[in-house]
């Protein structure tokens, strides 16, 4: 904390992609990334409905897996953009 700021949290980037396996944006959630958390949660419940006529069963795993992919890496970022601005030497 500097300067009268609020904390800083360093984001888990494993258990940011484990809560996107479990509930698709839930990882993008626990990043801060609300508005991008909740698109995942939209895109995967467009995509499950989808399951009933087939091209679901197509784009449901490739969210999915993305989904789990962007919130383990947005993580990472943040941790660098963290340490890069309040100088900390890694996640606690």
């Amino acid at each position: 904390m500097t300067n009268g700021s609020s904390p800083v949290y360093y984001k888990n980037p494993g258990l940011a992609a484990i809560l996107s396996f479990f509930y698709m944006g839930l990882g993008q959630i626990y990043n801060g990334q609300i508005g991008k958390g909740v698109a995942f949660i939209v895109m995967y419940t467009i995509s499950a409905f989808l399951i009933i006529i087939l091209i679901g069963l197509i784009t449901t795993p490739i969210l999915w897996i993305y989904g789990m992919y962007d919130a383990y890496k947005s993580a990472e970022k943040i941790n660098i953009d963290i340490s890069r601005h309040h100088g900390s030497g890694g996640p606690v």
